[in-house]
């Protein structure tokens, strides 16, 4: 499976952004995915995930209240829309295919991913 990131940017302090994730490769529908990130000197943090069918969703609780995760079946698309930015929130986003096992909050359990699209939020 592959996966392509697009969106990032820079953005000021409670602006917008809006990351897309293309799927290719896998039969989309059946998978849940999921968006990380990694901020200079950290570790991976999960962001956000979606089951295969769109209705259950989960947040990091640093992210809970400002972004949204949804799946577009006909486009092969995941998005994040990203809300009320902070700079804290600046990182490379990755998104992730879940491998059909275990939590969808956990990096190990995610076994596709792609290349990682620069979020940079100025105060």
């Amino acid at each position: 499976v592959q996966l392509q990131a697009s969106g990032g940017g820079l953005a000021q302090a409670g602006g917008s952004l809006r990351l897309s994730c293309v799927v290719s490769g896998r039969k989309f529908s059946m998978y849940a995915f999921g968006w990380f990130r990694q901020s200079p000197g950290k570790e991976y943090e999960f962001v956000a995930s979606i089951n295969f069918s769109g209705g259950t969703t989960y947040y990091g609780d640093s992210v809970k209240g400002r972004f949204t995760i949804s799946r577009d079946d006909d486009k092969s698309t995941v998005y994040l829309q990203m809300n009320s930015l902070k700079p804290e929130d600046t990182g490379v986003y990755f998104c992730a295919a879940h491998s059909g096992r275990g939590s969808y909050v956990e990096r190990r359990n995610f076994d596709s991913w792609g290349q990682g699209t620069l979020v940079t939020v100025s105060s």
